[in-house]
């Protein structure tokens, strides 16, 4: 079933093999053996690209279904009675881990040190159906977050500031109109990220527009290319307080009745086994952020 669903997901019998630490020829071989003790075609063979054939699909689906709750067996055996602890498959969005997570780890492992969390950062989109199909444990993202099967947790949301390189008139000028802003270019992460759409729909706002020719791949190489005046930028205000030069790089600009803002969510798998530990750890960062407490104060409680 494994194999089936790599299969399923790289659509290549060697990234498909890679992906379970198998060698292609055993990958195969396998695949052949299921394919006959089901006597049924899994697996379309005939063309360039690797496809599955209808029933094929359905079962690997199913399949996927199966290696989830096997997944969910083995982590409720290996954690009852003992609290928050083992390895985390923790995703999150780069418009956000840089600034966030170095003091969230911080707190998390002073509190429980028997916790390991493997991050991975990736697109929100793409990591939602990671967390459906039990490839991560839990991620934060942006909101809004549209899929089934997962638990959605608000944490806080936080303002978005408009910024300029140092130098441009409207830099420094108190109670900008938003007009102001129409025809300046903004830029922005590529359009598979949430931080992208939003980005857009702020534009469309106020007359701006995005410039696709100077996409970023992070916060730092926006804020960066602001600083070099090539345009204007969203940016979280955690981040620019965490950035202690961003005052010498870029100006923030004082936009009169300017709200923008984006909210973030905790998700996790509906189900899971270890989701009171979830939730708990959810607690924990919103405690962080809302509150602006110390990270040693809160108590991760596990729900019992």
């Amino acid at each position: 079933m494994q194999y089936l669903v790599a299969l399923d997901d790289h659509r290549h019998f060697g990234r498909a093999a890679f992906a379970v630490h198998v060698s292609q020829p055993t990958l195969s071989q396998q695949l052949r053996t299921l394919e006959a003790r089901l006597d049924a075609s899994l697996i379309d063979r005939s063309g360039q690209d690797v496809q599955l054939t209808p029933l094929g699909r359905d079962i690997a689906a199913r399949a996927r279904e199966i290696l989830v709750q096997v997944r969910d067996l083995s982590d409720l055996a290996r954690r009852a009675g003992k609290g928050i602890g083992g390895t985390l498959r923790f995703g999150i969005t780069p418009t956000l881990g840089p600034y966030l997570m170095p003091a969230i780890v911080a707190g998390l492992h002073r509190q429980q040190p028997d916790l390991r969390l493997h991050i991975r950062e990736g697109i929100p989109d793409d990591q939602v159906r990671e967390v459906m199909r039990g490839a991560l444990d839990m991620m934060l993202s942006p909101m809004p977050v549209d899929a089934s099967g997962i638990v959605v947790e608000p944490l806080f949301s936080e303002r978005l500031f408009v910024i300029a390189p140092p130098d441009h008139p409207l830099a420094g000028q108190k109670n900008i109109p938003p007009s102001a802003l129409k025809g300046a270019g903004f830029l922005t992460l590529d359009r598979r990220h949430h931080f992208h759409r939003q980005t857009r729909e702020i534009c469309d706002q106020v007359g701006a527009h995005i410039l696709h020719d100077y996409e970023g791949t992070s916060l730092d190489s926006i804020r960066q290319m602001v600083g070099s005046g090539i345009g204007f930028a969203l940016l979280p205000e955690r981040y620019l307080a965490t950035e202690t030069h961003s005052a010498e790089i870029v100006a923030r600009l004082d936009i009169a009745g300017w709200n923008a803002r984006r909210s973030i969510a905790a998700i996790w798998r509906t189900g899971a086994a270890f989701g009171d530990g979830f939730h708990a750890i959810a607690e924990f960062i919103r405690a962080y952020v809302v509150e602006d407490t110390d990270l040693s104060d809160p108590v991760l409680r596990t729900g019992a």
